[in-house]
């Protein structure tokens, strides 16, 4: 059966569709010298602000600048010299200077008429979503923290207060907080008010327990605060076993106590 699909052999209609792709589009040639670019496509000039004449003869490294990671850079290295595909995210530098996070692929073409290998690559501008990407981490960093607030009271002495439910997930949290806090600060007594607890079952005791070797292991105390008597009652049908944990009525009488017994 016939092939009814016919090729068009047009150089011309190549490099209209290779300009009219939104990506910036280069080919160089490892066989010269320093690899340079011999070919680069329109949306390579809207990405970086090099005009097609200004680029074509030398290696990439010009888009290189202050931030650009040296770990990327090594890998396309090594992917040029072993001729193998590569894909990183890297911050380059438009002709203007503007740093833009660049995500790049290279990959290995072998022309069989000429016996030879070149390189395609394709860069698209991500800076935008990288920002809001970043911008999504740090409101989770900022959500985290206000999970597990530990405040400075007095001295060594900090508060942990919880408000609201306990789940699995705000208890590694919690956990997490509380060993980088102790960590990094010099922390003798957390303590934990519970004044703000709605809701206590048996994963949410057993995590405080959990909290409290902790805190132990860490070389802290852990004193609680703010236990009401609903709690109490039902840490007792538990059968939790509370005694070896200081207890207060509240921060307040928990810091007057605690700062009269150094």
């Amino acid at each position: 059966m016939q092939n009814p699909i016919s090729y068009p052999a047009s150089m011309d209609l190549l490099m209209k569709t290779l300009d009219a792709a939104g990506s910036g589009i280069i080919i160089t040639d490892p066989d010269q010298q320093d690899n340079p670019i011999i070919y680069a496509n329109k949306g390579f000039s809207h990405v970086t602000g090099y005009e097609t004449e200004e680029i074509i003869g030398f290696n990439c490294r010009f888009l290189q600048g202050p931030d650009t990671s040296e770990a990327e850079v090594d890998k396309l290295r090594r992917a040029i010299q072993e001729l193998s595909a590569v894909s990183v995210q890297i911050v380059n530098y438009k002709k203007d200077g503007t740093p833009f996070w660049n995500d790049l692929h290279m990959e290995p073409i072998y022309i069989e008429e000429e016996e030879k290998y070149y390189f395609a690559g394709v860069q698209k501008d991500i800076t935008k979503q990288r920002s809001a990407e970043d911008k999504a981490a740090d409101y989770n960093k900022e959500i985290q923290l206000l999970s597990a607030p530990i405040i400075p009271i007095a001295d060594d002495i900090f508060a942990l207060p919880v408000i609201g439910n306990v789940n699995e997930e705000r208890m590694r949290i919690i956990f997490d907080q509380t060993t980088e806090t102790i960590h990094s600060s010099k922390v003798s007594i957390l303590i934990l008010d519970l004044s703000g607890l709605t809701s206590l079952d048996e994963e949410t005791m057993k995590g405080l327990f959990g909290l409290y070797h902790l805190v132990r292991l860490l070389g802290s105390e852990l004193v609680i605060t703010g236990i009401s008597p609903q709690l109490a009652m039902k840490s007792a049908s538990m059968n939790a076993r509370i005694g070896s944990i200081r207890i207060f009525s509240t921060i307040k009488d928990a810091v007057k106590v605690l700062q009269n017994n150094v």
